[in-house]
């Protein structure tokens, strides 16, 4: 017989013979016979099944507990228990691996975030993590289904790279020389004896080369890992992330406000209605403004304003900020959770922001003082897009390159796309992990992604 999945079993209209494969969530133990709720990952759902103890069964249920991974085939039938359609009565069953009930450490209780980070490997098979882990590979699914319907390329750059998209200096370097080998070696020779001839890096945004294909290709995106080598303990930083960056070519600032607002609906709106239950466990456990949160989110357009606009709104508040803000202050957590939870209520994009606090590729405004970049930001995250209209003009480039203390000759492979049919485009990124704290409602990026990387921690 095939195996049947519970999210199967349980939008099934009728009963029947099933094999049902998962993990013991709970036993429960009567006079005659056991109670047994598995789970199968395949939703949050649980089956009981009842087994009795007759002597086909008995032996198999000799130390099965919690964590048990088992097979039972029997038959499908309604369960007079209420809150339940169906219970399969159990006719057969086989142990796959038991799971000492003294040393298994996920049992039916409340387990506090920083327990379960600690059992990375375990964690997935808890109510929370595996309805978090449900809802990353659906809203992945979502991002593709989005940029598919809008003709679209997904393109793959590159996680090695010699160069830093964002000219901060806050990458991983990669290196093929032992350590003690290479530390003893002069800049140049070991520049040399390098794998690639040259230092290497791993990636912080695949946004350059993304800019390359889309001046061949039109509309393309990439969606793969990131890195940075940044030392910040915060709820929202992770060394290791995954990013959704799409560019497009002939399009200005506009229309990449208008993109990023456009998938940020779409995400939302595929969330409430293709995994309702597991944001209902969200909502109930985790945050419990978080399905009013996501609804208002699609109830009206996002508000939009430029960055001087959105200083004079928090000069203009009366709140005192930790970061008090001025006229080229780039925006903190707390200022652009202010603007969308209390001063619009809904998600804010500021845009125009002074050239000082932007990267060397935005394009600078006719005002010389600004670039045409962009930030979306949504309650509780803050920013969660960021963009701008690329700088398709190559003596502009190049000087704003050297207002950066950025060398031309790395970079030599960018430049020739102003010098060889050159055109405007934009283009945006958008953490994922960011995105699954919105939809989730967990507050700390290290529950959203399976294996956080952070300083400090490379476990699992």
């Amino acid at each position: 017989m095939q195996r049947t999945r519970i999210i199967d079993i349980l939008a099934r209209e009728a009963g029947g013979p099933v094999l049902l494969k998962g993990w013991v969530r709970t036993r429960r133990d009567s006079k005659g016979f056991s109670f047994l709720e598995i789970n199968d990952g395949s939703c949050l759902a649980n089956v009981q099944v009842v087994a009795d103890h007759t002597p086909e069964l008995l032996p198999a249920l000799e130390g099965v507990g919690t964590g048990a991974a088992v097979s039972v085939s029997g038959q499908l039938v309604e369960s007079p228990a209420q809150g339940q359609r169906w219970e399969v009565r159990a006719e057969a069953m086989e142990v796959y691996g038991l799971a000492d009930p003294e040393a298994f450490p996920l049992q039916k209780k409340r387990h506090s975030d920083e327990f379960l980070r600690s059992i990375a490997h375990l964690r997935p098979r808890s109510n929370k993590y595996g309805a978090m882990l449900r809802v990353r590979s659906e809203m992945a699914l979502a991002v593709h289904d989005f940029f598919r319907q809008r003709g679209f390329f997904h393109v793959h750059a590159p996680i090695l790279t010699g160069s830093d998209c964002e000219g901060a200096g806050e990458m991983f370097r990669v290196s093929n020389l032992e350590a003690e080998k290479a530390a003893a070696m002069p800049p140049e020779v070991r520049a040399a004896e390098e794998f690639f001839g040259r230092p290497a890096g791993l990636t912080v945004s695949g946004q350059l080369e993304a800019e390359l294909m889309a001046l061949a290709l039109g509309s393309v995106y990439t969606f793969g890992p990131t890195f940075r080598a940044e030392n910040s303990n915060t709820p929202k930083h992770a060394a290791e992330f995954w990013m959704v960056e799409p560019e497009v070519a002939f399009a200005d600032l506009a229309d990449d406000m208008d993109l990023a607002e456009a998938l940020v609906c779409h995400l939302v709106r595929h969330a409430l209605t293709a995994c309702a239950a597991d944001l209902a466990l969200f909502g109930n456990f985790v945050d419990k403004t978080l399905l009013p949160t996501l609804e208002n989110m699609l109830a009206a357009p996002f508000a939009r304003l430029t960055h001087a606009e959105a200083i004079a709104v928090l000069k203009q508040s009366g709140r005192s900020f930790e970061f008090p803000v001025h006229a080229t202050s780039d925006l903190q957590t707390e200022h652009e959770r202010f603007l969308c939870e209390e001063h619009f209520k809904r998600p804010v994009i500021v845009y125009d922001y002074p050239k000082e606090i932007k990267a060397f590729y935005m394009r600078l405004n006719d005002d010389g003082r600004t670039v045409a970049a962009m930030d979306l930001l949504v309650p509780r995250i803050g920013e969660l897009c960021g963009g701008s209209q690329r700088e398709e003009r190559l003596d502009v480039l190049t000087r704003r390159m050297a207002e950066a203390g950025l060398p031309q000759e790395p970079y030599w492979w960018y430049l020739d796309t102003r010098r060889f049919g050159t055109a405007p485009h934009a283009g945006f990124g958008m953490g994922f992990e960011r995105l699954l704290m919105l939809v989730t409602g967990i507050a700390n990026i290290r529950d959203v992604i399976p294996y956080p990387r952070t300083p400090g921690h490379l476990e699992f």
